[in-house]
């Protein structure tokens, strides 16, 4: 391997992170990844590390995934910007054997640090590891309009978010049976947003983070992003059908249709929100 980028963790992530770009999710430098990478990735990768950066102590801890490594976008970074120039934008960290702090081993040139949502994304992946048996990988915050939107006119609660977004799609109650979780409004880049992140990663794949964006979890970069676009996807049928019908809905999928759904693919609908 001739470079870093020839790596397919690495290239699929500058991919997602253009996808995320032209869906309109990344205004400005909104928006960040992290992929945990897997041992045979990091020792591809090895060659290129530069093991002479400082360590940055994190601002949370936990030693579940001490002395990983993960690919990391910048903050302040642009995601329209990684795949002309990854080195700059994204790169990769290691973390000590605490878990409390990170070093980059490669990338992020120019003196850029991770984005300011590592810390959010550090205890999600802990917490996500642990309950898939490590095949949970990536997590992924992006911008969609829509499901910012509806967190001005819904009540910010993870049984009506995920109802809405259930009985607007037919795909929903499949793709994520568990539902989704909201977190009501925080300064973003803290202990307080990542702790709260965290809790509602214990119960959904998916948290909505209020008058800001939306933050997903999954085992791939296809399905982190699926799940994405597969919320954002629905929360937008739904303005439009409030918008068509002045607030009031004709018609939706009844609440049986939803766990018969769910059945169908063998998934189990949470039935603590029917």
């Amino acid at each position: 391997m001739n470079s870093i980028l020839q790596c397919s963790a690495v290239r699929l992530f500058c991919r997602m992170c253009d996808d995320g770009w032209q869906q309109g999710w990344h205004e400005r430098n909104g928006g960040n990844l992290t992929y945990r990478m897997r041992p045979e990735e990091v020792e591809l990768c090895r060659p290129f590390f530069r093991l002479d950066r400082p360590w940055t102590s994190m601002g949370v801890s936990d030693p579940r995934l001490g002395g990983e490594y993960f690919i990391t976008t910048g903050s302040g970074k642009y995601m329209r910007n990684v795949a002309s120039a990854p080195e700059e934008n994204i790169g990769i960290v290691e973390l000590d054997s605490s878990g409390g702090a990170w070093r980059t081993v490669w990338g992020l040139e120019n003196g850029a640090v991770p984005t300011s949502e590592f810390p959010s994304h550090y205890l999600c992946h802990c917490i996500k590891a642990e309950q898939t048996g490590g095949e949970c990988r990536v997590m992924y915050h992006a911008h969609p309009a829509n499901i910012v939107a509806l967190t001005f006119v819904l009540p910010l609660t993870a049984r009506d978010f995920s109802l809405a977004l259930w009985k607007s799609e037919t795909e929903c109650p499949i793709v994520f049976p568990n539902g989704v979780g909201v977190v009501e409004w925080m300064i973003p880049g803290g202990a307080e947003i990542a702790e709260a992140t965290g809790e509602m990663m214990r119960r959904y794949d998916a948290v909505v983070w209020a008058h800001h964006g939306l933050f997903t979890s999954g085992p791939d970069f296809d399905s982190a992003f699926g799940l994405m676009h597969t919320i954002e996807k629905a929360a937008q049928i739904h303005i439009l059908a409030l918008s068509a019908s002045g607030g009031k809905l004709r018609q939706t999928i009844p609440d049986e249709g939803l766990s018969a759904a769910a059945m169908a693919f063998g998934r189990r609908l949470n039935e603590d929100f029917i």
